[in-house]
């Protein structure tokens, strides 16, 4: 009846509306009788059932599943259900949404975001990673192990982060504000004292590790050896560095000062560097859901933190870890399983 109204010249809106079709369906209709006359018109139209089982279209499903979208001119990276429909019906496969996600569900297809994987590509990866075992199982009364690295640079401004908020309160922070400055801590964890020692730099460079080495020197100078270990960042591996090294030890017995000697994490293994378990720390108690006024007030309540953590590794060294410093990702232990670096943190 559609058709042959369509054919009489009677307006479409009418028969919709006296038959009470859809626009869209009286539109499919005439569009199948111009196609292929009464044959397509009255053609038996497989159900939603026989095409998601049928081997032909799962094959066509899964064969342009398998192609990068840009093959067929679509410029995204992954397949959207609207894409597969489009390029499927120039393929002569007219597929609802509903039959394509049937056919990519029950062959087991999931939604997985991506997991980010920690690891090294170090081709000496093994050989530094006994080595620093090594150093450690071996560790004497009179030597530090210390683990070096950065914090930073941060702003200091109005931050955000979890806390427990009233029923009916509302928690946000303004996306733009205005920095009162930024900060880069500078950062040393002793691991047999399980001691901090930090400083605050403007810059991450090659004379910031100098200064940082002549403090340890200074500061542990009734150890006979003091090794130092950190990431394979360019300013901790420059030549200048090692210069400086090598020209502290050489007068290191006159003076009384201990040998310094380094022991590099392989590259790209920031995971193991244990220092950032501190930071991770130091970061959810006094840097998260902070405020501060000024420079100075941040660094006050960095300061204060280390402080207390100090304190209290001297006073219970058995416990360091453990009730009070729990919010640290890890205990202060080198491990190779060890995850140190929170990726939310900073």
């Amino acid at each position: 009846m559609v058709v042959l109204a369509r054919a009489r010249g009677i307006r479409q809106s009418y028969v919709c509306s006296f038959l009470y079709l859809a626009t869209k369906t009286a539109t499919k209709y005439w569009k199948e009788y111009q196609r292929g006359g009464t044959t397509a018109l009255f053609a038996r139209k497989p159900s939603g059932r026989q095409k998601f089982s049928d081997k032909r279209v799962q094959e066509a499903v899964f064969a342009l599943l398998h192609s990068p979208p840009s093959v067929h001119g679509i410029n995204r990276s992954t397949w959207r259900l609207t894409d597969l429909q489009m390029v499927l019906r120039t393929q002569g496969q007219q597929l609802c949404h509903d039959v394509i996600r049937t056919i990519i569900r029950e062959a087991g297809y999931k939604w997985r975001k991506a997991r980010v994987v920690l690891t090294s590509n170090d081709p000496e990866y093994r050989l530094k990673v006994d080595t620093i075992k090594q150093i450690l199982q071996q560790l004497k009364a009179n030597e530090a192990f210390f683990s070096i690295d950065e914090y930073g640079p941060f702003a200091v401004k109005k931050k955000g982060g979890r806390k427990r908020v009233a029923p009916q309160e509302s928690y946000t922070i303004p996306q733009v504000q205005t920095s009162k400055g930024f900060l880069i801590i500078t950062g040393a964890l002793e691991l047999s004292r399980n001691q901090m020692t930090h400083f605050y730099s403007k810059k991450k460079n090659t004379d910031e590790m100098i200064k940082m080495m002549n403090l340890l020197r200074t500061q542990y100078r009734d150890c006979s050896v003091i090794y130092l270990s950190w990431d394979a960042a360019s300013w901790h591996i420059s030549k200048q560095l090692f210069s400086e090294i090598k020209a502290r030890n050489e007068e290191a017995a006159s003076l009384g000062y201990p040998i310094v000697k380094t022991a590099p994490l392989p590259a790209g293994a920031q995971f193991l560097n244990i220092i950032e378990s501190v930071f991770s720390g130091m970061s959810r108690a006094v840097i998260h859901n902070s405020d501060y006024p000024s420079i100075e007030a941040a660094q006050k309540a960095i300061d204060d933190y280390f402080v207390m953590r100090n304190e209290n590794f001297r006073h219970h060294p058995k416990r360091a870890g453990g009730k009070i410093w729990g919010s640290e990702r890890v205990p202060n232990q080198f491990r190779e399983g060890n995850n140190c670096k929170d990726p939310l943190y900073r």
